[in-house]
């Protein structure tokens, strides 16, 4: 379809000739002054100029519904938050009542109710506390939380809450708990996030892992002005289809025969999602299909998707000697971990180590420009 603001007056029929003979009978219009080959070329010149700029104009508007799209998607989600009476709702009307602002990164640190000590070597170490946090999330825009589930009541909601009230760092997910519950958890938390806090981009973290917020947070802004941008290192394992093993896909029949490995996606340990990303999950998290293994369901939800896949290996440095090699090295690591363990083996225990021999310094933290 074309769309122009240019009109051209149609002259009027001046002669009207008919011929009759072997050819079928038809009428030829003559109109006054109106010579074919007189100005075909600049009209044509015209037209084309009108078709380019009219396909731009399109391109603008598509960008421009794209972006109202997700607006209104984010602020519905966080109005069916408020109506049905879900524990962030509170957070949400705080929000509200702030000004609005953008934040680099919100930083959801996967926990559950028995990771008491793991929480705590983390608050020990390289997650921010009390005013630090609050003056993290102030000037350097960055949001940090543990993510729960409510248990409905009982002795382990009321120590979590005595926790909470201590530290001011939990983000609660109305949902269960459980390792085969981790897809649809991380589903409830970047459809959380997203309404709570307007963010580039929304990380998620076990809380058995090291990580350098100011380098994690250098990483990210370096791809800010990508739209559907999804973070992590990427890897491709095998489908399991042995019963009793860990990691079986039940649904290993979907990824063809059997031997078969996963397309590609983010270990998941750690990875990051841009805001579009996140939104898209709020808005279709009712429909994305959870498989066994959560870092497999995140990566099908995207494989469809126009969003660009990046492999960033710093995002899953071992423990030392690694990332204290790196370090030295001038290549401070993002997130440190054990692939044997999943996670930094005894990281109650070890996480302090590795944070004094891999961290990147408390000072590199405040003085960063994001």
């Amino acid at each position: 379809m074309l769309f122009t603001d240019r009109m051209w007056t149609v002259p009027e029929a001046k002669d009207v000739s008919r011929t009759t003979g072997m050819e079928d009978e038809r009428l030829k219009l003559v109109p006054e002054g109106c010579d074919p080959r007189i100005g075909a070329k600049t009209e044509s010149k015209d037209i084309l100029g009108e078709v380019s700029k009219t396909h731009h104009a399109i391109q603008t508007l598509d960008k421009t519904i794209s972006n109202l799209e997700m607006e209104l998607a984010a602020a519905r989600a966080a109005q069916d938050s408020i109506l049905s009476g879900s524990p962030v709702s509170r957070d949400l009307r705080i929000t509200e009542l702030n000004e609005k602002r953008k934040y680099l990164m919100v930083i959801g640190i996967n926990t559950a109710f028995s990771s008491r000590k793991r929480r705590d070597s983390v608050r020990a170490t390289w997650m921010p506390q009390g005013e630090k946090r609050k003056k993290l999330e102030e000037e350097k825009g960055i949001i940090i939380r543990f993510v729960i589930v409510l248990h409905q009541g009982g002795i382990l909601d009321r120590a979590i809450e005595a926790e909470d009230k201590k530290h001011g760092d939990f983000l609660r997910l109305e949902h269960v708990e459980g390792y085969l519950e981790l897809s649809a958890k991380t589903k409830a938390y970047f459809t959380t996030a997203v309404a709570l806090w307007d963010a580039d981009f929304y990380v998620k973290v076990d809380d058995d892992v090291h990580v350098n917020i100011a380098t994690l947070g250098a990483t990210l802004a370096r791809h800010r002005s990508k739209p559907r941008v999804y973070i992590g290192c990427m890897k491709s394992g095998p489908v399991l289809a042995q019963k009793g093993v860990r990691y079986h896909e039940p649904e290993y029949w979907k990824f063809g025969e059997e031997g078969n490995k996963y397309f590609r996606h983010a270990t998941g340990q750690l990875y990051a999602i841009s805001k579009d990303l996140a939104t898209y999950i709020s808005i279709n998290q009712h429909v994305l299909h959870k498989y066994a293994n959560e870092d497999v369901s995140l990566g099908s939800w995207f494989i469809g998707l126009d969003a660009e896949h990046i492999d960033d290996r710093r995002l899953c440095c071992g423990t030392p000697p690694d990332c204290e090699w790196k370090a030295q090295a001038g290549n401070i690591c993002v997130a440190s971990f054990d692939w044997s363990c999943s996670g930094i083996c005894r990281s109650a225990e070890r996480i302090k180590e590795v944070h004094r021999r891999c961290g990147e310094g408390e000072n590199a933290l405040w003085s960063a420009v994001f």
